[in-house]
């Protein structure tokens, strides 16, 4: 699947490009009909310096208290929080941010352990993700910030097939104005699906498996 990859580059920043793969993919929310690489922006020093720094100009005057990495994000994550920080910008009183990363337990609940909740009660909080395309993810990450009484204020992305999630804008990189031709549907509305197009790869945030 590799020779038909396509590069996309954002349009704010020339240094921040994007693979895309054509085909018939499975998530596990819904089918898409593109897999998505963001191996070198999640990896790579420069990549995601760069990509933080076009997320960071979000964040110019909010108080942040706490970038919490989802999707092995943290890279990204860290350099967000420089960014901020260098800038004077987005800071708090205690002029300093933190980056964590929450666990999963059985249930496929995000937890947080009892020294790590500190940063999360009565802060503010910026969640950060590789991908966004239906939303799930993200509501899933509001009830727990709700159980640990953290207030979210941002939501950021590599990618995002969403503008905002409620009232909250959703700040990516990359949009479906950069991948006009992207969709997503449930499993049993997938045209490809429909049309008896096989399923060339499992997705999910580490990359993909072919069947």
């Amino acid at each position: 699947m590799e020779n038909r990859k396509i590069e996309v580059t954002a349009k704010a920043n020339n240094n921040v490009k994007l693979g895309l793969i054509p085909g018939h993919f499975a998530t596990n929310h819904s089918h898409v009909n593109y897999f998505v690489d963001m191996t070198t922006i999640k990896t790579q020093y420069r990549a995601a310096r760069e990509t933080a720094r076009e997320l960071s100009k979000e964040y110019a005057h909010k108080q942040i208290d706490t970038i919490i990495c989802l999707e092995g994000t943290e890279m990204i994550g860290a350099f967000l929080a420089r960014d901020l920080c260098e800038r004077g910008a987005g800071m708090n009183s205690g002029s300093d941010i933190s980056v964590i990363t929450p666990e999963t337990n059985m249930n496929n609940q995000m937890i947080f352990r009892d020294n790590i909740q500190k940063k999360i009660y009565n802060k503010q909080i910026v969640l950060l993700m590789a991908s966004v395309s239906t939303g799930k993810t993200i509501n899933r990450s509001i009830e727990c910030l709700q159980y640990y009484s953290g207030n979210l204020v941002g939501i950021s992305a590599i990618f995002s097939a969403i503008p905002t999630y409620g009232e909250i804008n959703v700040n990516a990189a990359f949009t479906t104005a950069d991948l006009p031709e992207y969709w997503s549907a449930a499993a049993s509305e997938c045209p490809l699906c429909a049309n008896g197009t096989k399923v060339d790869a499992i997705v999910n945030s580490f990359g993909y498996s072919k069947i």
